[in-house]
């Protein structure tokens, strides 16, 4: 399968999800998560303010995006929300998607998830951290552990949702208005959302969106938000006239990846002169290989918005994908001056560095992936490329000790315990040295949970050492 089908602007760089054996196949159950620079900013951007209304610190949460074409959204224990791609690119808009993101926060805020049973809670936070492993591993190259992984826990994961009461429902609605209405931002999203869902009680089962089955609807919902909307004070009031063009590119830019390059043409016709338009059909030819086309595509858009990250950002992945990874640097470089925080957008001109083969540029791809790895400590792509900054460089205790960290979040315990005693040996007395104890003694039997030793043992199988 083509490497690219999946190869967001920042999407290589973690967990599971670009590699094309971790993609979700239609039909089954399996789970692919995906990073995405522009899309987490956007998903920041509405989701943020709407945290801080309801007392929530937005760097509690931690919002993943799921590739799955279901209109669908859910929390987790330890403050988790998953966003399905297929609810971005089927809202009827920008307030829709916002109204969903108010509805979550009240799930969060209000505690729900708290009050379920002990157990319940202990077995979906056993299966949110599954999930992930699940993508790690698939990312790694062990394809069939990983999806396997996936699949089992994201199961347990939305079953568990189905505690969910229809007075917790009614109570998130009731949180996410307040939420929408402190920040001068009209409820009416929300409504066309439960009028959506409402319209799906006559489907089958099997052709309803998973939103309706984990979210119990009743017509008193409907009614009670239509009542709010109605007296409102921002019931006319608009979001920022730029979300609405934000989220249209966005959910272009992820129609543009995940469907066929044909469908995504006959989906934005050469006809539609639209700057999310464009971007879609700029995407297509950069998957069926015209890179060219893809770039000139591009350079309009950003002589148009000259001071989006993201269409940098994209002209790079395009140029570092087609084999230019020279003339790759210039966009990155001009993607990070404009968005500085945007740690998926560092890593990625990292790998560009790295790839060139020149030894000048791998003491900067350390200094930008060691920027990015100050927010992205989970990312287990980040820390593979910075043991090969490393070790191309020629500091293999460093690079032992970053590899250490990869193998870690991958739950390869054997690995983690022979990287971190070399780098422990080699490095001198510090901060790095003691990092390296801490890797070594966190992968000792005596200090794992029962799930960190289950993968030890799974990791033992694979390289074939026998189980302590």
């Amino acid at each position: 399968m083509n490497r690219l089908a999946l190869c967001f602007a920042a999407l290589m760089l973690m967990v599971s999800a670009l590699y094309p054996q971790a993609a979700t196949a239609q039909g089954t159950s399996r789970v692919t998560t995906i990073r995405d620079a522009e899309t987490e900013s956007l998903l920041r951007t509405f989701a943020d303010p709407l945290f801080r209304a309801a007392g929530v610190s937005p760097s509690a949460v931690r919002i993943t995006l799921i590739q799955d074409a279901a209109i669908n959204a859910f929390v987790a224990t330890g403050n988790r929300m998953f966003i399905h791609t297929g609810l971005i690119q089927k809202a009827e808009g920008a307030e829709e998607l916002l109204g969903v993101l108010a509805h979550e926060t009240g799930h969060i805020a209000g505690g729900h998830l708290a009050r379920l049973p002990e157990e319940m809670r202990l077995a979906m936070l056993r299966s949110v951290a599954a999930m992930l492993l699940g993508g790690v591993a698939a990312a790694g190259g062990g394809a069939d552990a990983g999806m396997a992984i996936a699949l089992g826990g994201t199961q347990m994961a939305q079953g568990s949702l189905y505690a969910f009461t229809r007075q917790q429902e009614q109570a998130a609605d009731q949180a996410g208005v307040s939420y929408l209405e402190r920040n001068g931002w009209s409820p009416r999203g929300l409504t066309v959302l439960l009028q959506r869902l409402l319209d799906q009680e006559l489907l089958a089962v099997g052709r309803q969106d998973p939103y309706f089955r984990t979210h119990p609807l009743s017509r008193d919902r409907l009614e009670y938000v239509q009542e709010e909307l109605a007296r409102s004070p921002t019931k006319d009031a608009g979001i920022p006239a730029e979300w609405h063009q934000r989220y249209a590119m966005v959910r272009a830019k992820l129609d543009g990846f995940l469907a066929a390059p044909a469908v995504t043409r006959r989906r934005y016709p050469a006809s539609d002169t639209s700057a999310p338009a464009r971007y879609a059909r700029a995407i297509a030819d950069f998957r069926a290989g015209r890179i060219d086309a893809a770039v000139v595509a591009l350079d309009q858009l950003i002589a148009e918005d000259p001071r989006s990250p993201w269409l940098q950002e994209m002209k790079g992945q395009v140029l570092f994908e087609g084999g230019r990874p020279v003339q790759a640097l210039d966009p990155y470089r001009a993607a990070i001056r404009m968005a500085p925080g945007a740690a998926l957008i560092r890593l990625s001109m990292a790998r560009v560095m790295i790839e060139t083969g020149d030894p000048l540029l791998l003491r900067p791809a350390v200094t930008e992936l060691e920027s990015a790895l100050a927010t992205e400590r989970d990312n287990a792509f980040a820390w593979r490329q910075l043991g090969i900054a490393y070790g191309r460089q020629g500091q293999m205790p460093q690079a032992d000790l970053a590899l250490a960290e990869e193998a870690l979040l991958e739950g390869d315990y054997p690995q983690v315990r022979w990287l971190a005693t070399r780098a422990e040996a080699a490095l001198p007395p510090g901060p790095t040295r003691l990092r390296a104890q801490d890797l070594r003694n966190a992968a000792q039997r005596d200090n794992m949970t029962r799930d960190e030793r289950d993968a030890d043992d799974a990791a033992r199988r694979r390289q074939g050492i026998p189980r302590r």
